[in-house]
């Protein structure tokens, strides 16, 4: 059955069936199945179907709340509290949606569910096995996200790459959906790298030919390639690719490193993947709506201004540690005229000298003493030599911390996470976590209001009097240390509605020192920046326009 051509906003027929496309990745890790998949995403919602995506994550933990970023990246936080990939920052900043922890399949989850059904005797009579068992209750969940979403289309990201062992139930999986859906509402999708020996200076096509051949021994034949390469993939490596992956010609994409990772769907998109989606799919003529994306892209790729920004952090040898700090600094910086480029710098080791000369500096999230020391250092520069700073989280107590000890003079000022009895615990443990034993998923997790005070730089920047943040912490500000910190000219101007929480510092003799407990990185998007980013590069660029 053909369908009309879609536009914006159109609605499609509710007969249809959904639509899945899975995403699947070869040869190597890292290779942007996540970002090639928020960008199919976007190009179908742009056509006004209705899209959500799914990541599955292969490995045995739960959630990646208990992760160390140098294991698996960012831990991005969503509104229900999940823990989840960054991968699904991505799908949020590209669709410009807020997704659940459904949304994020991983191994563990999986089996927990088929093992508690068992241990209440669901499976009585049968031995439970991976197949049916698993990867019938793999199929449930996506299916339960498609319908939960009343999607039109769903990609879903197989994390991991084709042969790792631990991602053979769901590829046997997605395997299975597409016998049972049928050919015409599921797409495989396979990225892989096309390298180039410089020996030789030819692309390579032998990697992916492997890959491929991998895919289809385990019974799924892609449908289209995407061929990840430094430069543009000729005429003939396609064909070669199309011949002996047996694919069509027109289903090799060739995905290039891009300036920024939001041109990838305009890349996409120029060698006709919506059209070739659609057809694929019976979805009919689709029209993708990318006026406001170009725009968008236009602007982070031709900024008239360029600032320079420190990030001060403990995880800085791997950058995906802060992914969401360095989109958010582009949105911000793309609204405001700005190229944003970061200086990365190491806590443990932090000099004066590491900071000198850049328009503003950034401490984010952490755990743990490792580096603190470092990043009150880093502070309390910023605020002495008037360098616009903007504190997340850890980087919020840590300038409470600073602000005590230089300022009010308090001695042996600390956090409880540091030191177990420190002389003033400015910082310490919220009531409701002094018991608590599993850890994770426990700490305060997901959106919650802030109150905003009127007449401050918060309410400035917000317009609002109630605002709705993402955390993620243990800690807060000891609410016996408020007055006095305040009396000293450290104002917080966010806090939770009863008044017992401080979310929001600010410090009035200065450019801009502000800090907060919560996580404006997780919603900011494309062409929406978040108020505090924004603030700090619109402080940033009156300094240097006064320079």
């Amino acid at each position: 059955m053909a369908y009309p051509r879609m536009r914006s906003g159109a609605t499609i027929p509710q007969e249809k069936r959904m639509k899945f496309i899975f995403v699947t990745g070869g040869v190597l890790s890292g290779l942007g199945k996540g970002i090639a998949s928020a960008s199919i995403a976007l190009l179908l919602k742009s056509c006004g179907l209705r899209v959500t995506s799914i990541k599955i994550d292969p490995y045995l933990n739960c959630d990646a709340g208990t992760m160390s970023p140098y294991q698996h990246g960012e831990v991005f936080v969503l509104d229900d509290g999940s823990e989840v990939d960054m991968d699904l920052g991505n799908y949020e900043r590209f669709l410009g949606a807020s997704l659940s922890g459904a949304h994020n399949l991983t191994t563990g989850t999986i089996y927990r569910k088929v093992i508690e059904r068992e241990r209440r005797g669901d499976y009585l009579g049968a031995t439970v096995q991976i197949i049916p068992h698993i990867t019938d209750q793999i199929k449930a969940d996506i299916k339960a996200v498609a319908q939960a979403n009343a999607a039109d289309v769903v990609v879903v990201e197989l994390g991991g790459t084709v042969g790792d062992i631990e991602s053979m139930p769901f590829l046997e999986a997605v395997r299975q959906m597409r016998r049972e859906l049928g050919a015409s509402n599921c797409l495989f999708v396979h990225a892989t790298l096309v390298p180039v020996v410089s020996v030789v200076g030819e692309p390579k096509t032998k990697p992916t030919q492997h890959s491929v051949k991998e895919l289809r021994a385990i019974g799924i034949q892609p449908d289209l390639i995407v061929a990840r390469s430094q430069q543009t993939l000729s005429e003939e490596t396609r064909r070669k690719i199309s011949l002996f992956c047996d694919v069509d010609l027109g289903a090799v994409l060739s995905a290039p490193d891009a300036r920024t990772i939001y041109e990838v769907p305009l890349i996409l998109e120029s060698q006709g993947v919506t059209d070739w989606i659609a057809q694929r799919l019976q979805l009919g003529a689709l029209s993708p709506q990318l006026q406001g994306w170009r725009s968008f892209v236009q602007q982070v790729l031709e900024p008239s201004d360029h600032l320079e920004i420190a990030i001060v952090g403990k995880y800085t040898s791997l950058a995906d540690s802060y992914v969401s700090y360095e989109e958010a600094l582009s949105h911000a910086g793309a609204a405001l005229g700005a190229g944003v480029s970061i200086r990365w710098v190491e806590a443990e080791t932090f000099e004066e000298q590491a900071i000198n000369g850049v328009d503003g500096v950034i401490v984010p999230v952490g755990f743990g003493p490792r580096g603190s020391e470092g990043k009150i250092q880093a502070i309390r520069c910023a605020r002495e030599k008037k360098v616009p700073y903007l504190g997340i989280c850890y980087g919020f107590q840590l300038a409470v911390i600073e602000f005590a000890r230089h300022v009010l003079g308090l001695k042996g000022a600390n956090s409880t996470e540091f030191e177990p009895n420190p002389a003033h615990p400015v910082i310490d443990l919220l009531p409701e976590q002094r018991d608590v034993k599993q850890l994770g998923g426990s700490m305060r997790l997901g959106s919650h209001p802030v109150a905003v005070a009127s007449g401050t730089r918060a309410h400035q920047l917000y317009q609002q009097a109630v605002i709705h943040e993402r955390h993620r912490h243990r800690f807060e500000v000891n609410p016996d240390y408020v007055e006095r910190l305040e009396s000293a000219g450290l104002h917080f101007t966010g806090r939770s509605q009863d008044g017992r929480r401080m979310e929001i510092a600010e410090y009035g003799d200065h450019p801009f020192f502000m800090a907060a407990q919560f996580h404006p990185e997780f919603l900011s998007r494309p062409n929406q920046p978040r108020p505090l980013f924004t603030g700090l590069i619109g402080a940033c660029l009156k300094l240097q326009s006064e320079r």
